[in-house]
């Protein structure tokens, strides 16, 4: 593939094998004719069921995919940021490999950035079980009380960023928890849609209350903390 795309898809990817083919073609389905171009940054984060080599595979077959291979299983925010050093494309979107994020929202969310620079998905009718939806709930609105934010899912990881915004956000273990903040601190405008939720249909989720309702606390007050002491200015004319 030669010359940077318009468009740059990351998904982050552990034991996904069962959903990647049918996120594949419901991705390229999608986005056949967006203009500019896309690329796929797929990143496997020590999958141990075989996603890797379907994701080569696919590879091969597309010269659009480009397959980020992780060491060991390093944790969402770890391959999301693997994905981003790697995105060529004005605008990223980022979604879960699961099936649960719709692509069909993805052009929907695009023709909302002549108005912001992050479009964040708010899921709809969501088919998760009480615990998660309830962890889900008290740990946004923990997020929103310490960060002064009003972000209403900040759970979905479908979103479209303006890539120059991305780029310059700071990385750690536990920041997708809080990329529309971090992205806010880079100056980045922000809105919300609603966005389609689906059923799980393969494997089961990684996350449960024991990792979600009070993970992150140390990370709320760092995020805080980098609201407080963040540099701005301007140069004048």
């Amino acid at each position: 593939m030669t010359g940077a795309p318009r468009l740059s898809i990351v998904v982050p990817i552990h034991d996904e094998a069962e959903s990647l083919p049918l996120l594949y073609r419901e991705l390229t389905e999608v986005l056949k004719d967006t203009g500019g171009g896309v690329e796929f940054v797929l990143v496997d984060d020590g999958s141990a069921d075989g996603s890797l080599g379907i994701l080569r595979s696919l590879a091969r077959d597309d010269p659009r995919v480009r397959v980020v291979a992780l060491d060991g299983n390093h944790g969402q925010s770890a391959a999301l940021a693997a994905g981003f050093e790697k995105v060529r494309g004005e605008f990223t979107v980022m979604l879960d490999a699961d099936l649960q994020n719709d692509p069909a929202d993805i052009p929907r969310m695009l023709a909302r950035m002549d108005e912001a620079d992050v479009v964040n998905g708010v899921r709809v009718d969501r088919h998760d079980g009480f615990v998660r939806r309830l962890s889900s709930r008290v740990g946004n609105g923990f997020r929103n009380w310490m960060t002064g934010e009003s972000v209403t899912d900040v759970g979905c990881s479908l979103r479209v960023v303006r890539t120059s915004f991305l780029k310059r956000v700071r990385t750690f273990r536990g920041m997708h928890r809080f990329l529309p903040t971090l992205l806010r601190l880079e100056g980045a405008r922000v809105i919300e849609i609603p966005v389609t939720h689906r059923p799980r249909r393969y494997g089961r989720s990684k996350y449960g209350i024991g990792n979600r309702l009070f993970i992150g606390l140390e990370d709320v007050f760092g995020v805080r903390w980098l609201q407080r002491r963040a540099l701005r200015w301007r140069e004048r004319d």
